[in-house]
């Protein structure tokens, strides 16, 4: 199933007509012509199965021949990771997390983050496109960036967890998940998490966690974590 995304459409429409770029892109890219079926979904855990009635470049038109509503996972899944360096480091984890299953994520900026900033507009069209590809219903929420501090403070869940590398007693994170619960996971930078992060979210009643037995790359080490929760919550 080719699946296509557009936030606009309402499961009470009948009717839906795309703009002009997505409709250029439907019928001369794709060639896409009159009664062909297209899959859409708006993110929200809608597919609506329709067929074209009107194929121009400028204008595609489809009628809406029937509405699913798929339920939402039991559980949530909130990482916040500090960018990397590179760019398409993070961007690899947000595309393989959005195939796995996650529902929010929040760029953190930390005392030893080496990139203080992140624009989320190229995240955003990251994250429809795998979407797309593994043919979801639900879009991940990605956040703009915040400091450490200001997301500590202003997050509220009942599992919170930090994944650091300092040598104190940790926890594996696989044996702290349990099915259908919300979970919030700090994923530091590079350079880890400073002293005063660290003490910081035991304050704020974060759980200190190991994610393996090995030192991982900040987008390895987040992406890990999400596998395990989605793991768990199958």
């Amino acid at each position: 199933m080719q699946l296509f995304y557009n936030s606009e459409i309402k499961n009470t429409d009948s009717s839906f007509v795309f703009d002009k770029e997505e409709s250029k892109h439907i019928v001369k890219v794709l060639r896409k012509k009159e009664t062909d079926k297209i899959f859409i979904t708006n993110g929200l855990g809608f597919l609506f199965i329709s067929e074209i009635c009107l194929a121009s470049d400028k204008k595609c038109e489809v009628k809406i021949l029937e509405t699913q509503e798929f339920e939402k996972p039991k559980y949530n899944l909130h990482i916040a990771v500090a960018p990397t360096k590179m760019n398409d480091r993070l961007e690899w984890f947000l595309e393989k997390a959005t195939e796995i299953g996650i529902q929010e994520i929040t760029p953190i900026i930390c005392d030893h983050s080496e990139r203080k900033v992140y624009k989320i507009e190229r995240a955003e069209k990251i994250i429809q496109s795998a979407m797309k590809q593994s043919n979801q219903f639900y879009l991940p929420k990605i956040n703009e960036p915040i400091s450490f501090k200001e997301f500590i403070a202003n997050t509220n869940c009942e599992n919170k967890f930090i994944a650091h590398c300092v040598e104190t007693e940790r926890k594996q994170l696989k044996d702290c998940i349990q099915p259908n619960e919300n979970y919030v996971i700090l994923i530091g930078p590079e350079g880890d998490f400073s002293e005063n992060e660290i003490a910081l979210s035991l304050e704020n009643n974060y759980q200190p966690v190991l994610l393996g037995n090995t030192r991982l790359r900040t987008e390895t080490a987040a992406l890990v974590a999400c596998h395990t929760v989605a793991l768990i919550n199958e």
